[in-house]
């Protein structure tokens, strides 16, 4: 009996048209030397979350659906009196993807929810960080389809960063893009 290994579409996309495009446009030596995402964090912070407890665990079981893995509480990490914080109260929410996962997330991202977004002409190209990292802020859950409008009781957003193993925001930008990131200035280029 065979097995057949599965491997998502973005994946596939990675190996066989990424790659090749990345090597042609930097002038790679080896194929080994394009830059790869490696990992998907969702970042979620919760406002009210000193006074109602509720709030956070709501938080982990939205990201837990919108991920497709259990996501954790974050935890604060030094009292702040003017929040009425203390060191070690859950402020928040967080879970990051790797492998399978990662790329299924970003296939239904780019797919399914960035369309969902009121007024959507495309994401910022400018939150790189200097390192080949970019970070997407999603200010309403609403857009993911995995999240029952119905039971939502307060809109919040999180943030999405993508980590690559690129030395430089061109590289991680042409990665991104390649992997069908929508990007803003990206249709004015190609109107060019």
């Amino acid at each position: 009996m065979s097995t057949v290994k599965y491997t998502p579409r973005l994946a596939d996309k990675y190996t066989k048209d990424v790659v090749p495009a990345l090597v042609k446009k930097f002038a790679y030596k080896t194929p080994m030397q394009a830059p790869k995402l490696e990992k998907i964090c969702l970042n979620r912070g919760v406002n009210g979350a000193v006074a109602d407890k509720k709030l956070v665990d709501i938080a982990v079981d939205e990201l837990t659906q919108i991920s497709g893995q259990k996501a954790i509480a974050t935890y604060s990490k030094k009292d702040i009196s003017n929040f009425k914080l203390r060191k070690g109260m859950p402020i928040g929410a967080r879970v990051t993807l790797r492998g399978t996962k990662m790329y299924e997330f970003l296939d239904r991202l780019i797919a399914v929810s960035l369309p969902r977004v009121r007024d959507f002409k495309g994401v910022s190209d400018k939150s790189f960080d200097g390192r080949g990292n970019y970070t997407l802020g999603v200010t309403e859950q609403i857009i993911f389809p995995e999240i029952d409008i119905d039971k939502v009781n307060k809109i919040t957003g999180l943030d999405i960063t993508f980590v690559t193993s690129a030395n430089t925001n061109e590289e991680a930008y042409e990665l991104l893009k390649e992997l069908g990131v929508p990007f803003k200035n990206a249709k004015k280029e190609e109107n060019n």
